[in-house]
């Protein structure tokens, strides 16, 4: 028995849990508030998806009589065969029977609906990725079919990653919501409430928290709480997470707490101690204390934030709880051959923050005005090392996705060097602003840390709108960086975007050339094209005649985020989304690059005015960078082997000494006199990563001027030294400046 449970609502990932429970369980074990957590969407989806499931599934399909289509129609014909492979193949996903790859991959084990006839090119785009994950793409194109055929048949509703999404969007009033609700249960709606039914007689709480991150979360969060009132009258329900934080700041329909009871915003940790307080433990005489709380009072909507307690320190909140949640049963899938997508949808990862909030916030499209952005808080290294720690010894995963907004590069360097001090052996990637704190040197520590990988926002490839953004950065700027990262054999996803206000064709056309141009250099290996959307909290929805944009108003009593407007260009933006999407799809697969751009689109488009070397240009500009004084050094590679030899030259001769070093991947040596290469061995030995933690006063941590200044009192001249070709191979191999 627990006092809360903590639910997830169907769908968010296949892969992983969404981490907001895992966060909050976390917290609530440093108060000692026992909760049971659950994420009802992988629970639904592995009854869905088993051969019982599939059976009902089949039976429902031919009682409805839909079978409209040939596609429909031959998945029907199958269904035997999916139902006989239906348990395999979700083993093979869930990381167990490994060797299912090969019969999958023979061509004669999964039945093959429509999604298999993008098969051409199987072996050519897995040539480099292997059969597991080849394996792993034909069975996620086999429960697309499915997916596609429930759909069809059984609930229009479904999606893998969402549930009746479209109710959830720009829902300004509740009425189409509520309507909804009134309806009879539907089929994924019937094993939900069953699933939930069970878990609420097995924990007995008093109160159930709702986290809905995504409007695909919100119908059945509704579906829930209603279920919980009419089967569970005592039980308070209450609603937080990412959909109420930006959605539902102006909530006013009195029927919206005819299903939940409370509904908290921002940060849910203070706002659910409170809840659980006065739900569970408040005498009646005292008067109820809340954080950021829409409660119903007296038959009216009232916003409750009466406590004088200040929100939690991020070093306050704990470590996030996986426990309860069913991590062995995840799926991994492939949905396209891209390495850099499957990190969303394949694998297992433990969800962190470097940082609460966002480290720059000027960005004129986003949320900067909620807390979640503006309220930047960054967390020691040492004290994000130490939960990673505790994650891996309960998950028994050391994969770790950074959800932060954007990672702050002061950060990121700390965390590398923690990481590394500690021999964690780790793997983790994360979302980041492509600024020019990411030198060469920094990506090459990142990289030696476990990062594989980072996403940022390039946004619009144009100068002028990147500085109406406020996004600051430049695309010389952005194309540096990529080479950089990219450099270090860290991959990188670039966040397009189109249709940003006052936006040119010529604009759009010109960011497209910049774009083909950075896949066809090599500098990005993944991007997707969104279109600009206008949300309520953000610079452009909250000052539309700065931005040349004319908002569509409405009356707001449930819903407001997502506003529709008209650009004063007048331009339909829309009809560029298909030939962006489809040329950038072939340029991170490598190919399509001499297409012309007009190809793309089935509409007269004008020629590109970007040089067709722009980026190259960029890339081979000399670097700007100075080294700083003050800048650390540091050495990540082992101790040489060391040789002493002599050479002569017209009739004088001097010791020498050589230095053979081994890394992971190669051997190199280089030479230099013995007693510069005996200076040189111990101060590689005082730059070493053990020994620049070893001392706790950074102040004798070395730096650039301490190093040259130790040099000088021994020897000439250190610039001819620093620049030197031994130093030049050093420096490749992991002697760096951060």
């Amino acid at each position: 028995m627990k006092d809360l449970l903590l639910l997830t609502p169907p769908f968010t990932q296949l892969n992983t849990p969404y981490p907001a429970t895992a966060y909050l369980k976390g917290f609530l074990n440093t108060k000692g508030i026992a909760a049971f957590q659950m994420d009802l969407g992988i629970e639904v989806i592995l009854q869905l998806f088993s051969k019982q499931g599939l059976t009902n599934i089949f039976q429902v399909a031919d009682n409805n009589s839909q079978l409209t289509t040939h596609n429909l129609q031959r998945i029907y014909s199958l269904k035997q065969e999916y139902i006989n492979t239906i348990d395999a193949v979700i083993e093979f996903l869930q990381g167990n029977s490994q060797t299912l790859a090969r019969q999958i991959c023979s061509g004669n084990f999964l039945p093959e609906g429509s999604r298999f006839e993008q098969l051409d090119d199987m072996d050519w785009a897995f040539g480099s990725m292997g059969m597991q994950d080849k394996a792993k793409h034909l069975a996620t194109l086999y429960l697309e079919d499915l997916s596609d055929f429930i759909v069809a048949c059984i609930d229009e509703n479904f999606g893998f990653s969402r549930y009746a999404e479209r109710l959830g969007r720009s829902a300004n009033s509740f009425d189409e919501l509520h309507d909804h609700l009134q309806k009879e249960l539907t089929y994924i709606d019937g094993i939900t409430l069953n699933i939930l039914k069970e878990r609420i007689q097995e924990v007995s709480p008093k109160l159930v928290l709702i986290s809905v991150p995504f409007p695909g979360n919100l119908y059945s969060a509704f579906r829930c709480a209603q279920f919980i009132k009419k089967h569970f009258p005592d039980i308070k329900t209450a609603m937080g997470g990412g959909f109420p934080n930006t959605e539902l700041r102006d909530l006013k329909d009195k029927r919206v707490f005819n299903y939940f009871d409370f509904i908290t915003l921002d940060d849910g940790e203070l706002p659910v101690e409170l809840l659980h307080h006065n739900v569970c433990h408040s005498e009646r005489t005292e008067e109820s204390q809340f954080k950021r709380t829409f409660l119903l009072e007296n038959n009216e909507v009232v916003y409750k934030n009466n406590t004088s307690k200040p929100d939690y320190k991020q070093s306050q909140v704990g470590t996030p709880d996986y426990s309860d949640l069913v991590l062995e049963k995840y799926i991994s899938v492939i949905e396209i051959a891209n390495p850099m997508h499957s990190l969303w949808s394949d694998g297992r990862w433990n969800k962190l923050t470097m940082a609460h909030g966002c480290y720059w916030g000027k960005c004129t499209f986003c949320d900067i005005s909620l807390d979640y952005i503006k309220v930047y808080e960054p967390i020691l290294a040492s004290t994000l090392v130490d939960r990673m720690e505790e994650m891996i010894a309960q998950t028994g995963e050391n994969g770790f996705h950074f959800v932060d907004e954007a990672a702050p590069p002061a950060l990121m360097k700390e965390l590398a060097l923690e990481i590394i001090r500690r021999n964690l052996i780790v793997t983790w990637w994360t979302n980041i602003r492509f600024e020019k704190s990411f030198t060469r040197d920094l990506c090459l520590l990142l990289k030696a840390s476990g990062c594989i990988a980072v996403s940022g926002g390039l946004e619009v490839a144009s100068d002028r709108l990147l500085k109406l953004i406020q996004k600051g950065v430049t695309v010389e700027q952005v194309a540096q960086v990529t080479r950089n990262f990219t450099e270090a054999d860290i991959m990188v996803h670039a966040y397009l975007m189109y249709g940003y206000p006052t936006q040119t064709i010529q604009e759009t056309i010109d960011s497209l050339e910049m774009v083909r141009q950075l896949f066809e250099v090599g500098v990005l290996q993944s991007g997707f094209w969104h279109q600009f959307a206008m949300t309520a909290h953000s610079p452009v929805g909250m000052f539309p005649d700065e931005f040349g944009v004319i908002p569509e108003i409405n009356e707001i009593t449930f819903a407001n985020n997502d506003i529709q407007f008209k650009d004063k260009t007048g331009i339909n933006h829309d009809k560029f989304s298909f030939g962006l999407k489809k040329s950038l799809f072939n340029y991170m697969h490598g190919i399509c690059f001499d297409y012309e751009l007009q190809d793309w689109f089935d509409f007269k488009i004008p020629n590109a005015t970007i040089p067709s070397d722009y980026i190259i240009s960029c890339l081979e500009k000399e670097d700007k960078f100075t080294i700083k004084p003050s800048a650390k050094i540091i050495w990540l590679g082992n101790k040489p082997i060391t040789e002493i030899y002599s050479k002569y030259k017209k009739g004088n001769s001097w010791e020498m000494m050589k230095l053979t070093f081994h890394d992971k991947k190669e051997t190199f040596e280089i030479s230099l006199e013995k007693d510069k290469a005996n200076w040189l061995l111990r101060t590689l030995d005082d730059i070493t990563i053990k020994n620049y933690y070893a001392t706790p006063n950074k102040e004798m941590q070395v730096t650039f001027i301490q190093l040259k200044t130790d040099f000088e009192t021994q020897f000439d001249d250190f610039e001819l030294f620093w620049f030197s070709k031994p130093i030049a191979i050093l420096k490749e191999f992991g002697l760096i400046l951060i």
